[in-house]
């Protein structure tokens, strides 16, 4: 067990891709986790193919190093917002926060969510400016921004009077000064050692620790990760499970703790460690594991509402079960669905009307479309309604979330993004100019203007904006809002796309399919460049006479289709449409496939 006083914890907390992975993968290096000859991947930490394929932190983990004779557990939390339930969460492990800030792109939304959340727990805070060496950075400006982020934010004197130091993370260097010329990150590890403070709790009280996360083994089981909050725990102790609802007992089987990236098994651990327990079957996020003579609960852990819904149904187009999937029954789509929202708190699953559809509560699409891009790769197969808004009544009104949406973006387009969002019944808040051509424009905007809106913000741009979001509470319903402008392109029948129907079909709109794809009737195979509906015979073949034979053909040229993805799918579809996920493909189609007792496309406006 180590001493408490040589014990620090600390989560470093960012806004999306300002570096803290890659920062975290230099702190393990020189701190002796691996071996001088041992070869290791950058950002370590994220281990998730997801993550890796997407470049962002979605799941936060647990690390720790050696400091010469101190012990300094890290907790690597998301920087997306769509995963703050992960941040509010692992945040109870901690005893302060390593907030890291881009140099030249300042404080970002999320970067005022994590500090708000840090700030409420009274954490001391050391900022970490980082990527100084890029072109644009600005960290004496940064600085005094991050500075202005906490006076507004509230923070205490204490909290304000903030360390600050200023990081090429990539190259593994922190430094006191702009001036200094060290090449490592000893200045970082000092000033966590001197400026986190040492863990409380007393190690001989009655014994409690609360359950933050949850994972599972292969050889033992459900494990349970949290914090031991007072007390020691050891292997073989028996404890009590106190849930939401019930209390249980239950054995510690074995008990691990964090040294570099592996858990170790360990015979006891005392107040101030973050700790893996398992044995304990049922366990869930926010239980608490107490001395059975001294039942003392800690208060559960509460995240921040879900402002996104979405139906999940059984895949029920012509194509289900062709496609390699294993899991098609919604028995199979309702247990796993559960089984997520007992490990994720920001998820939330309820039954509907329909035996074989389930609601999905989340943060974001972004949040529910790496939950049904898991799901895809696990070989589930399963059908998507459009996101929707969650909406409550307050004072007898409808309110609908609000979010504040930061752009930023070369000049020449502020005027593009300001109509776009004007449209969607954005507000201007905000508008400054950093400068190297560039603007940041603020809005507050309702959540469901902006359901589809990134790829439209991409395209207005020519890709050069950036777009992040935060929310930022209620507001009442704002009425009537346009939606998709163009409407879809729809198969008349099945049978396999042929080069002759693409190529005439070419000038009404962009395909979803390239040759050679079987469709259905209903299937959505591209998006019309008006905004109706057009049913097409997208499997046409040229027909043969005496003088013309099938090989001698004009030179069909086509374009390359758009892939969708779950992501893209989500995005794009509209109230009668649905998203198809198999573990080979993702397409969309009408909700009712048959084109005679389909309706009409109504207007793009709800």
């Amino acid at each position: 067990m180590h001493p408490q006083d040589k014990i620090r914890n600390v989560a470093i907390v960012a806004h999306v891709d300002h570096g803290k992975t890659t920062l975290v993968d230099f702190m393990l290096r020189q701190s002796g986790v691996f071996r001088a000859n041992e070869e290791v991947v950058d950002r370590v930490m994220d281990s998730n193919d997801q993550e890796r394929e997407r470049g962002i932190t979605i799941l936060a983990k647990n690390t720790s190093v050696r400091w010469g004779e101190y012990k300094i557990n890290i907790i690597d939390t998301p920087g997306h917002s769509d995963f703050g339930g992960e941040v509010e969460r692992t945040l109870m492990m901690a005893d302060a926060a390593l907030l890291l800030v881009d140099a030249a792109e300042g404080p970002l939304p999320q970067t005022r969510f994590v500090l708000r959340k840090a700030l409420a727990r009274g954490f001391p805070v050391v900022l970490v400016i980082n990527k100084i060496d890029r072109q644009d950075a600005r960290p004496e400006e940064v600085h005094s921004e991050v500075f202005d982020l906490f006076c507004d934010l509230e923070a205490s004197d204490v909290q304000a009077d903030f360390a600050t130091l200023y990081a090429i993370g990539k190259l593994g260097i922190a430094r006191y000064n702009l001036s200094d010329t060290n090449t490592d990150l000893a200045p970082l590890m000092d000033t966590i050692v001197k400026r986190v403070p040492a863990p409380t709790g007393d190690p001989k009280a009655p014994l409690q620790i609360i359950v933050t996360s949850l994972d599972h083994d292969d050889y033992v089981g459900r494990i349970a990760i949290g914090r031991v909050v007072r007390g020691t725990v050891r292997e073989g102790d028996k404890v009590s499970v106190i849930g939401a609802d019930k209390t249980t007992d239950a054995k510690v089987a074995v008990l691990y703790n964090y040294e570099g990236l592996a858990r170790k098994r360990t015979p006891d651990a005392g107040a101030g460690e973050n700790i893996a327990i398992a044995g304990i079957e049922e366990v869930t996020i926010g239980d608490t594991l107490t001395d059975p003579q001294n039942q003392a609960v800690l208060p559960r852990i509460h995240v921040e509402e879900p402002t996104i819904k979405m139906r999940f149904g059984v895949n029920t187009s012509p194509f289900a079960g062709k496609d390699g999937g294993k899991y098609l029954t919604s028995r199979q789509i309702r247990e796993r669905l559960h089984r997520e929202a007992r490990k994720n708190p920001a998820v939330r699953v309820e039954d509907t009307e329909s035996a074989d559809q389930f609601l999905v509560y989340g943060r974001g699409e972004l949040a529910l479309a790496v939950l049904v891009e898991t799901m895809r790769r696990d070989l589930y197969e399963l059908s998507l309604g459009n996101p929707e808004v969650v909406t409550k009544e307050i004072d007898g009104k409808l309110h609908e979330p609000l979010e504040l949406v930061v752009c930023d973006v070369p000049d020449s387009y502020v005027g593009v993004v300001t109509q776009r969002l004007g449209e969607r019944k954005g507000i201007m808040v905000n508008m400054g100019n950093p400068g190297k051509g560039r603007a940041r424009v603020e809005f507050e905007v309702p959540s469901r203007a902006l359901i589809g809106f990134r790829s439209e913000f991409l395209t207005s741009t020519r890709g050069t904006g950036l777009l992040n979001t935060e929310f930022k509470g209620w507001k009442e319903w704002a009425g009537p809002m346009m939606r998709r402008t163009n409407g879809a392109m729809v198969s008349d029948r099945a049978g396999t796309c042929t080069p002759y129907a693409l190529f005439h079909l070419q000038p009404r709109g962009e395909f979803f399919v390239g040759v050679g794809a079987p469709v259905y009737e209903g299937m959505i195979v591209g998006e019309h460049n008006r905004p109706n509906d057009a049913d097409v015979n997208i499997i046409r073949e040229k027909k043969l006479t005496s003088v013309r034979t099938a090989g001698k053909d004009e030179n069909v040229a086509l374009y390359p289709p758009r892939v969708l993805t779950v992501e893209t799918a989500m995005e794009w579809i509209d109230r009668d449409e649905l998203v198809e996920v198999t573990p080979l493909n993702v397409r969309v189609r009408k909700a009712v496939l048959s084109a005679s007792f389909r309706p009409a496309r109504r207007e793009n406006a709800e």
